[in-house]
């Protein structure tokens, strides 16, 4: 019932927005069966200018008698005119406005095709740089939000999550997990491209790119055909910096601070038709101290009851760094070949001490029995990653007739390693203890081959296929020590080994149209066939059938006068469990607290609408409203069941909890977000961002019931220009507490102040950042609930820090000829 109210809800929500928006939005046409065609491109990239305002007046007059935006290919179509002499006038944020005089409409010529109409950046020529104008922190897209670093002053001297938490609709929780409307499945992409090192350990990788380094991040929410399916929620892509221009140029970046050292460096060369490019990042996170309080009570039979406290702190650090070069080469004005080549290698290490009181009570409260024991617990890892990839694309003479192919190969190696000794605090004697190595690698091959084609000036055509072939192997070598000889021995029970293939074939189709003369129609289907082969030791091979999936999508959008758009989409997304949720592994680092995989896990399916409005208010302004509407069927959630007594092997661990993930059956959430920039005369701009959704959770197990709740994220972010090099700027956000399939994760709040001035006419910069300033920890309280247990986890994460940031641009910055094809970096994976 419960979904029945929640699906007549959104609909009215979206039948309510959709009133109010069409009936301030109508635009009024003049009387005429004319039409004027044309696009608008960049003078110097030969790029489209996307969203640029074109205003129709009489050529004799200044009045404006209809208008549009551009669509995403820089194209435009006014309707209706009478017949007359007319003149377009086209308006775009960080450029000089552009004219097309004396455009005649008349019986025998009542359509006219004016072609491209190029403008020029509006940029300051300094002494040997050329800088163009600033473009908005967030620009919104019709298939997606783009969110310009170098505008941000609050995150100099930070890393990725930084930068993601202060994105519309994303949340970062203190551990630097990272959602998108809700949901944690996204997929992550590096220039556009897959990422292996995006598998392994996601928080710890987004927390050591520097922000520096980025050069914007994508969003898209409701990915078309093109896209792989793979990422119930959507698609994040990161967009490291790269340089288009003629010349030799770069920038330095160094960061360092209380919890936090970054630092950057970049390099790009360009001479005609030829460019190249390198770089290199590191990050390293300080050793911090959290604190750690664990309150479990549990049931063991009818008649007698467990109850553990555990309290004591680990010590946490981490470090990694990124490289890369790259070329491209125009061969000729219609063909450009590109490739790259990158390395990365992250770490971490957690030491940790812990009291653990471990006590039986009957059934009338008497005391069976109690033992405190200290725990020594290590856990560290690293993985490296080698990924290279080549691109070829070809234009044709028909306009956006463009193919394209991509070849790419990532692949890592990683290393987990943990170590922990329990004593007895009464005899001060060593009564347990394991280590476990668990060494894997991960090899993977994408072949993809795009093609889209313009049939009529209504209508485009796009088709692709891709293969991805995986290969993981893992190997988990368990050792238990021996009290008595006080040494180690190789256990045979517990050690396990993984054998994981999983090739995935896919083809497109996508079609754009124009529907009734001023409807935009994207919509398209994809069909994906996966194959798995998993061999688990010592359980054998795992029969996995093969299966096929269509994914279909639609996005409708219509752009209104005065810079508004409106957009309705239908998309459909795949989870495909991974090789660390399908493997039968056992972490028993802490034997109170056991993590392992499921070889039997559904991939997750997600359903979702969306419904979005973008209104552009004057002075570089905007303001986004969203509403969603999504349902994950076979949801992929991790499930804690307490246990009296769990046998692994030859081992026996008594009052743990063992956490597997579980398909937990139906997840529906209706969401809206609300995103508002607003300028404030010259020298102050406000950002705030509001996400609220409601969540239903019907788990489908014995062990668990149905759960819901509002969750919502708040954020504010307020800049001051003193003067032109000198800017200040404060961040705050607030994280509800957000429940899960048997409780709730704790709320999140954080504030950072920031001021950077501008050096070396406008070269340099130095920053000073301070996050969380006047607290120095962030108390974390989780509640979860299952088949007989409660548990109550406090952490408190220090999270203050203090930072300062110094970056040096060099070079000389002057763009590619007018009409060069460029290739910038962008979300084109399919």
């Amino acid at each position: 019932m419960m979904i029945i109210t929640n699906k007549y809800a959104i609909v009215f929500l979206l039948w309510a927005l959709l009133a109010a928006i069409t009936g301030s939005a109508q635009k009024a046409s003049a009387n005429g069966k004319g039409k004027i065609t044309g696009r608008i491109i960049d003078s110097a990239t030969g790029q489209p200018v996307q969203f640029a305002s074109i205003s129709l007046a009489l050529q004799t007059e200044d009045k404006e008698i209809n208008g549009m935006m551009t669509d995403d290919k820089g194209a435009f179509v006014l309707t209706n005119i009478a017949e007359g002499t007319y003149k377009v006038n086209v308006f775009s944020i960080g450029y000089k406005s552009g004219v097309k005089n004396n455009i005649v409409i008349s019986k025998t010529s009542p359509s006219v095709n004016i072609g491209d109409i190029k403008l020029s950046s509006i940029s300051s020529k300094l002494k040997d740089v050329t800088v163009a104008a600033d473009k908005n922190t967030i620009e919104y897209k019709v298939d997606k939000t783009v969110y310009n670093v170098d505008k941000d002053v609050t995150s100099q001297t930070g890393v990725a999550t930084d930068i993601l938490k202060k994105i519309p609709e994303v949340v970062v929780d203190v551990n630097g997990n990272v959602e998108l409307q809700g949901n944690a499945d996204i997929r992550f992409l590096i220039n556009g491209k897959p990422s292996t090192i995006f598998g392994n350990n996601l928080a710890d990788v987004l927390q050591s790119i520097p922000a520096s380094q980025i050069q914007s991040i994508e969003v898209i929410t409701s990915p078309g055909a093109k896209y792989d399916a793979e990422g119930a929620a959507g698609i994040i892509n990161i967009i490291l910096k790269k340089s288009e221009a003629e010349g030799i140029n770069g920038s330095l970046s160094l960061s360092g601070g209380t919890r936090l050292e970054n630092g950057s460096f970049n390099l790009s060369a360009r001479k005609g038709n030829f460019g190249a490019h390198a770089f290199l990042s590191g990050n390293g996170q300080l050793i911090s101290t959290t604190l750690n309080f664990i309150n479990r009570s549990g049931q063991d039979t009818g008649s007698t009851y467990s109850h553990l406290l555990q309290n004591g702190p680990s010590n946490y650090n981490r470090a990694g760094y990124q490289s890369g070069m790259g070329l491209d080469w125009d061969i000729t004005p219609k063909d450009i070949i590109s490739g790259d080549l990158g390395y990365s290698y992250f770490s971490n290490n957690n030491i940790g001490t812990f009291t653990s009181e471990n006590s039986i009570t009957g059934a009338s409260g008497n005391v069976l029995s109690d033992a405190t024991n200290a725990i020594n617990l290590v856990q560290n890892g690293h993985e490296a990653e080698i990924n290279w990839d080549i691109s070829y694309k070809h234009t044709f003479n028909k306009k956006d007739q463009v193919l394209d192919i991509q070849v790419s190969s990532p692949s890592w190696n990683n290393f987990i390693h943990y170590i922990h000794t329990e004593k007895n605090l009464s005899n001060d004697s060593t009564y347990s203890g394991s280590y476990g190595d668990n060494p894997g690698s991960f090899k993977e091959k994408n072949i993809s081959v795009n093609y889209a084609q313009p049939i009529t000036e209504n209508i485009s055509l796009e088709a692709g296929a891709k293969a991805v072939l995986e290969h993981i192997t893992s190997t988990s070598d368990v050792y238990l020590l021996d009290p008595a000889a006080d040494n180690y021995n190789y256990s045979t029970t517990q050690s396990s080994s993984l054998n994981y293939k999983s090739d995935v074939y896919a083809a497109y189709l996508s079609v754009g149209l124009k529907l009734f003369k001023w409807l935009d129609l994207k919509t398209g289907v994809r069909y994906e066939y996966t194959q798995l082969n998993a061999s688990f030791s010592p359980s054998g091979n795992v029969d996995i059938k093969p299966y096929g999936m269509f994914v279909p999508s639609a996005t409708f959008s219509h752009t209104f006068k005065n810079e508004q758009t409106l957009k309705l989409t239908y998309s459909r997304r795949i989870h495909r469990p991974d090789y660390f949720d399908l493997s039968p592994f056992v972490n028993a680092g802490d034997p109170q607290y056991i993590f392992t995989g499921n070889p039997a896990l559904l991939p997750e399916i997600s359903d979702k609408i969306e419904l979005g409005y973008n209104k552009a208010i004057k002075k570089g302004g905007n303001l986004y409203l969203t509403l969603f509407y999504r349902v994950n069927t076979h949801d992929v959630q991790p499930y804690s069941t307490y246990y009296p007594t769990y046998k692994i092997g030859d081992s026996t661990y008594n009052n743990v909890s063992v956490t597997i993930p579980e398909n937990i059956g139906r997840e529906t959430n209706i969401g809206t977000n609300i995103f508002a920039s607003i300028p404030i005369k010259k020298k102050i701009a406000l950002r705030s961002n509001i996400s609220l959704y409601y969540r239903d959770i019907n788990t489908g197990l014995s062990t668990g019931g149905n759960i819901s709740g509002f969750n919502y994220n708040l954020n504010l972010n307020g800049t001051y220009k003193f003067s032109k090099t000198l800017t200040a700027e404060v961040f705050a956000n607030y994280n509800s507490t957000r429940i899960n399939a048997q409780g709730t994760y704790p709320a999140f709040f954080s504030y950072t102040f920031a001021i950077r001035k501008e050096l070396f006419n406008e070269k340099g910069s130095i920053a000073i950042t301070a996050t969380n300033p006047f607290n120095y920890y962030v108390n974390q309280t989780t509640n979860l609930t299952g088949n007989n247990f409660t548990v109550v986890t406090t952490n408190q994460f220090p999270y203050q820090s203090f930072g300062f940031n110094f970056t040096y641009k060099f070079g000389k910055l002057d763009f590619k000829n007018e009409g060069s094809n460029s290739n910038p970096n962008d979300s084109e994976e399919n």
